[in-house]
């Protein structure tokens, strides 16, 4: 099965993210759904770049209990604790999330990812469609070198979930 933005490369893309500021504005803009899909598209396309990029990947460790309780639900709990997460719904769950490092955050999204592909979460849904804008920001996200790629993706993950501590 595969997934496809939807957008064409024949389509003129919107130029208004340029940056890593942006990119990230037009990231937070999208919907719950868009920005998961995005971040399925992101972490599918760039993944194996991703975890080595992450110095704080060794320390998954601190995040295996959230995942291992994401793989025990059903679907249609795992899709709501990721919906959870981007809305910044106060669950016990959202706010273990909270407390870990950005490179942690950047490191479970990505096992998360993986976990999808593999069937144990929930996967995109095969006639999922990106919306033009989420396109956009992908397509925005693509253009930007490796590191603000990275940086991109790290404000995204980090503004998710609740920080019990703030």
């Amino acid at each position: 099965m595969v997934y496809t933005p939807a957008f064409s490369a024949n389509l003129p893309l919107n130029t208004r993210f340029v940056d890593v500021p942006s990119t990230t504005a037009g990231y937070q803009r999208l919907g719950v759904d868009d920005k998961l899909g995005l971040l399925w598209f992101a972490y599918t396309q760039m993944g194996r770049s991703i975890t080595p990029a992450a110095p704080g990947a060794a320390r998954l460790q601190f995040a295996e209990g959230l995942l291992n309780q994401i793989k025990q639900m059903s679907y249609d709990e795992q899709l709501q604790v990721m919906r959870d997460l981007v809305r910044k719904v106060s669950t016990p769950i959202t706010r273990s999330y909270g407390v870990l490092s950005i490179n942690t955050k950047l490191a479970f999204w990505y096992q998360l990812a993986e976990l999808m592909k593999e069937g144990v979460v929930v996967p995109v849904p095969a006639n999922y469609q990106m919306s033009r804008e989420a396109s956009e920001v992908l397509a925005a996200i693509e253009r930007l070198d490796f590191s603000q790629q990275i940086t991109v993706l790290r404000n995204a993950v980090a503004d998710m979930g609740v920080d019990p501590l703030a």
